[in-house]
């Protein structure tokens, strides 16, 4: 089945199929995995031609792949987008895609509540290090947004649901409030990876992902993407990927083409699970509020039941106030939830996390440690009775 014939399909019917050419690899379904460095070309100025816009295909290992390419194309028919760019992280995809359109003296608009390193590494240091002026604004700000915006403003970073604490933004508000003042919009959309949110439908130029989550799906490669709208986004994408030096690796490429044919399955399980791990802790004396806008309690929830398809298995919980040891006492003595960053694989992790160290265009108000979740695809029953050991702990410490 071509790429351009699985557009016509429903999203798990694309998933099986998109980024295939079996006819191109001697009837092989899977895109094999082509290592390459040099390059050759036919003719003189099909060489010298390589590196010039626009760019497409091959022109050294590099600049990709056909694995790569073929991965690419998956990602772009899941997203309905335009064209795709890998990259060798979820991080490199967000300084990428960012500094593709900023310059000195450029002002732009970032979510309170983004990824820590996209604040503290992408904003904190490389913009400011070249001369690009930060704002961060409340999540919550719909098409207020457009109040904020100056002229000399390029970009709108969004987030949702926001990371640690996951605040639902009313992305086609923003969207809606921003047309026409020229201002790119951008969207980290790794909670729902493009399977239960399609920021582009929803009027946002530029999708990146950290492909390492749940596109891979196995806690055992590293890749991020970015999906445009348009070819004139792509043209500035690719040539300043070209421009870093970024290369997703094949084999990574690989992975991640093979983890898309399932994410659908994996989603619909991490949704089942991570409600089913939610409802349960709400009804805990020791759990002061749980993060996660499938919940009709969560203030982001009408929002969420309008605009995405479904959850992941990522929330946070607060608990009632308690000393950190107590926290450390109930995350230490988890034999199913390993301690560790990232998320998105088959596993279950934990980790205690701090939104008042960051936030400023809203302090956060929370009065109790907050502690983040990835509910895996392990049977439900033995993660609530290792949360119930956990709790245990945690009230033992706190007396």
């Amino acid at each position: 089945m071509s790429d351009k014939k699985t557009n016509s399909y429903r999203q798990n019917t694309i998933l099986a199929h998109a980024g295939l050419s079996p006819r191109e690899n001697h009837g092989v379904v899977n895109p094999p995995v082509y290592h390459a460095s040099t390059i050759t070309f036919p003719t003189l100025d099909e060489y010298e031609a390589r590196d010039k816009p626009p760019f497409n295909g091959a022109s050294y290992g590099r600049s990709g792949t056909p694995t790569q390419f073929a991965f690419e194309r998956a990602v772009s028919a899941l997203h309905g987008g335009h064209k795709t760019v890998a990259y060798p992280s979820g991080l490199a995809a967000i300084a990428g895609a960012i500094n593709t359109f900023v310059k000195n003296g450029d002002h732009i608009l970032v979510a309170d509540t983004v990824y820590g390193p996209t604040r503290s590494r992408v904003c904190g240091n490389i913009l400011a290090r070249a001369g690009v002026e930060v704002e961060f604004y409340d999540a919550l700000i719909g098409g207020g947004i457009k109040d904020l915006v100056r002229p000399n403003t390029v970009l709108v970073y969004m987030e949702s649901p926001g990371s640690l604490t996951f605040e639902i933004q009313d992305i086609p508000a923003m969207t809606s409030a921003l047309k026409g003042t020229g201002v790119v919009t951008m969207i980290d959309n790794t909670w729902a990876s493009g399977y239960f949110f399609k920021p582009l439908a929803h009027g946002v130029d530029v999708v990146v992902e950290a492909a390492t989550k749940y596109t891979v799906g196995h806690s055992d490669a590293m890749l991020g993407t970015v999906t445009v709208a348009t070819e004139e986004h792509y043209q500035l994408v690719k040539g300043m990927a070209n421009s870093y030096g970024y290369h997703a690796a094949p084999d990574d490429c690989y992975l991640g083409q093979r983890g898309l044919r399932t994410i659908g399955v994996r989603l619909e399980r991490h949704q089942t699970n991570a409600l089913e791990v939610a409802t349960w802790l709400q009804g805990r004396d020791e759990v002061a509020r749980v993060m996660y806008p499938a919940l009709p309690s969560d203030p982001g929830y009408e929002l969420w039941k309008r605009d995405f398809t479904g959850a992941s298995g990522l929330m946070s919980v607060e608990l009632v106030d308690a000393p950190h040891e107590a926290v450390a006492a109930m995350i230490d003595s988890y034999d199913l939830f390993g301690i560790g960053a990232s998320w998105g694989g088959y596993e279950s992790l934990v980790l205690a996390s701090y939104p008042e160290k960051t936030r400023s265009a809203r302090p956060w108000t929370g009065t109790g440690p907050v502690v983040r979740y990835h509910i895996g695809l392990e049977d439900t029953a033995d993660l609530i009775d290792n949360l119930s050991v956990g709790f245990e702990r945690f009230n033992a410490a706190r007396k």
